[in-house]
């Protein structure tokens, strides 16, 4: 299966081929390869069923072939839309977004996903607090600068504070989001949980008439060690006013429970108040109603629409189609529909006047909206009640939770309506696939739904990755009661489609030369690389064969000149490592040593040179830095390298006299010329003795 497109090219008389060709390789005996030898005849038709299981594989169902990935571990990543966090601070009022509002960034949309309140209240300072003094970092609230400030100093400790004072009391908000960008390390690896804080704790407090008091945060900065947002909760009540810090507002404060940092937080910029908004763009629209004889429904795609209205007029049963008038008068299933002066769209219903109306449940009404364009195609076809009948769908790209197909039965009183979303089981439900990037569904089962028509409900489509914008766009809100651009302090993240079948394969193929057992040295040092939210530069695994025992020594990537490996670093990789060891194999992990190597080195230099002191020293401490460079633990350094890297500069006429010594010979010893380094040491440049000679005094 993995190599299905191989198997598809091969054809019988190029599979016979290749068996004549490894015959005599494989046999020395076998002479004869006439038709008439039996041998030959068993050949000719193990070839032939080859042939045939490589067509056969090729051609298994979509459904066959995910559930042979499936018995691997492998879905397919469904869809997503890009989230995009936006500013309002730019707004001289508070603006109330409606569900489904749009904004636009060139030809990408982006919507909102519930009804908010923006532009309340507005950052107006940051102070940082150490030892109950206070320092003014309010210059991360200025978007156009990016100077890096250690909000919790030099020496994070715990009771250090960070207090973001407001103008306006935000405590009618459902959540506050705050964004932070920070300078982070590129080693760093990812973690599955965004919000799990592993080198600090913080407790996030906002200030009440009673005073400060514990408020619900999901932190995605980790403690601001990474870039991302803060979502807060504010308790029930109005907030107070805070005097404590050195301009008076509304405060929000972060204060350290537990500080072991590898690296000092420094934050560059902070943006508060800001809102999510979802880059989709929705073309059928449905909403519904319950308990009520008329229902309002404003458009949240435009004015240039179509309206579909259907009732449930018997509990547990199927859906009923309602025709829109504009007069009673008339017996059937009608409804009175009236366009508002805001755009939006009143329906009622009235058994007495039209014999027919929705009973008085939950979910009783449901109203779908569409574009143009989905109107025009919103006919999918006839379910057949043959295996995988595949159908198209007009749009491709689709966000798979917007989406559901309408399907249409008759009984004996008409239509009945059901609405299907993808890949929900039940009872002689209609379950089918949807391919969203391609725009096609595949029904797996019919179910009672043999004959049924099938129509467009509810759909929205995404540009993927393409909506993972870059920071610092501005993005253009569709209404004219408000004036101006928004903002986005962050990058667009999730954004991507459907993963293909293809891809699923790929990915399964890679997982599967990944190591996941630590066996080999390579297997220790990439499982060690990789242990999620650490900085780790190098990793060096050696076998102790006196102790049957693997030692694997661990470079951190810390601000300290000479890294530290930290108890919190020794317990993450422990516990990866025994996670994933053979039960037999032991392992220990092993703090970095450093040993410093001195250099004595005469050098001929060219005329015309006015830095070739520098050039020189610059080149050797490159060779010798085993910290910063790619050398890894126990590596040799070799004379020789060392010699033809200063003779390669362009200032250097000839190298006169060189030697390498080690300043620590517990740690690196010489043997002839060269530096052999324990195998948990790293070399670093000691002193550099250097005498240099013009060749103009030769």
């Amino acid at each position: 299966m993995l190599k299905v497109d191989e198997l598809q090219a091969r054809t019988y008389s190029e599979r016979m081929e290749d068996v004549m060709r490894e015959l005599p390789i494989r046999s020395q005996e076998w002479t004869n390869y006439n038709a008439s030898d039996p041998g030959m005849t068993i050949l000719e038709n193990l070839t032939a069923f080859s042939a045939l299981q490589g067509a056969e594989i090729v051609s298994l169902s979509y459904r066959a072939k995910m559930a042979l990935l499936k018995m691997a571990g492998f879905l397919p990543g469904r869809g997503k839309c890009s989230k995009v966090l936006l500013s309002a601070d730019h707004l001289k009022k508070p603006v109330t977004l409606k569900n489904g509002d749009r904004f636009h960034i060139g030809d990408l949309c982006f919507e909102t996903n519930r009804e908010m309140t923006v532009g309340t209240s507005k950052l107006i300072g940051v102070f940082a607090k150490e030892d109950d003094e206070f320092r003014d970092v309010s210059f991360c609230l200025d978007r156009e600068i990016s100077v890096p400030a250690r909000v919790f100093g030099d020496n994070p400790k715990v009771g250090n504070s960070l207090y973001f004072i407001m103008d306006r009391d935000p405590s009618g908000a459902k959540e506050l989001i705050f964004y932070a960008k920070v300078i982070g390390s590129n080693k760093r690896n990812r973690t599955e949980d965004r919000t799990e804080h592993i080198f600090a704790d913080i407790v996030w407090e906002c200030f009440t008439p009673e005073g400060f008091k514990e408020i619900n945060v999901r932190d995605f900065t980790s403690a601001f060690i990474n870039s991302g947002e803060i979502k807060m909760t504010l308790p029930s009540g109005k907030l107070a006013v805070c005097e404590e810090a050195p301009v008076k507002g509304y405060c929000i404060r972060a204060t350290l429970k537990r500080a072991d940092y590898d690296l000092i937080p420094k934050v560059t910029n902070v943006f508060g108040f800001l809102f999510e908004v979802w880059q989709k763009d929705t073309k059928a629209f449905s909403q519904t109603f319950g308990k009520n004889d008329k229902v309002t429904v404003t458009s949240p795609i435009g004015d240039d629409v179509y309206y579909l209205v259907f009732g449930k007029e018997q509990k547990g049963s199927s859906y009923r189609r309602y025709e829109l008038v504009t007069s009673p008068g008339i017996n059937g299933r009608y409804c009175l529909y009236n366009k508002n002066k805001d755009g939006s769209m009143t329906f009622s219903f009235s058994e007495e006047d039209f014999g027919y109306a929705p009973m008085k449940s939950k979910e009783c009404v449901r109203v779908i909206i569409y574009n143009e364009d989905i109107m025009r195609r919103y006919n999918v076809g006839k379910v057949y009640g043959f295996d995988d009948q595949e159908m198209e769908i007009p749009c491709s790209n689709i966000v798979h939770e917007t989406f559901f197909l309408i399907a249409r039965r008759k009984d004996k009183d008409g239509y009945i309506y059901d609405f299907v979303r993808p890949e929900k089981k039940d009872n002689g439900a209609l379950y089918y696939h949807l391919l969203e990037g391609e725009g096609r569904i595949i029904i797996e089962d019919p179910g009672d739904f043999i004959d049924a028509d099938l129509f467009m409900g509810s759909v929205a489509t995404t540009s993927g990755s393409r909506g993972n914008i870059g920071a610092g766009s501005q993005l253009v809100l569709d209404r004219e009661d408000v004036e101006g651009s928004f903002y986005n302090p962050g990058e667009g993240t999730g954004g991507c489609f459907r993963e293909t079948l293809e891809q699923v394969r790929k990915r399964f193929q890679a997982d599967m030369k990944t190591p996941y057992r630590a066996v080999t040295a390579k297997d220790f040092e990439s499982i060690v690389k990789t242990t999620p939210g650490l900085c780790i530069r190098k990793a060096k695994a050696v076998m102790d064969q006196e102790k049957d025992l693997v030692k694997i020594a661990v470079l951190p990537d810390a601000d300290e000149e000479f890294p530290k490996l930290s108890s919190i670093y020794m317990e993450k990789i422990n516990d990866r490592l025994e996670e994933r060891r053979l039960i037999t194999s032991q392992f220990s992990i092993l703090k970095p040593c450093y040993a410093a190597i001195g250099v004595k080195c005469t050098v001929y230099v060219k005329r015309h040179f006015s830095d070739y002191r520098k050039q020189i020293e610059d080149r050797i401490r490159s060779k010798v830095d085993y910290i910063h460079s790619e050398k890894n633990f126990g590596d040799r350094l070799m004379f020789e390298d060392v010699f033809h890297a200063i003779e390669d500069l362009d200032c250097v006429e000839y190298v006169y006299d060189l030697s390498l010594h080690s300043e620590n010979s517990k740690l690196a010893q010489m043997k002839e010329y060269d530096i052999y380094p324990r195998h948990d040491c790293l070399c670093y440049p000691g002193e550099i003795n250097l005498e240099i000679v013009s060749s103009d005094k030769t």
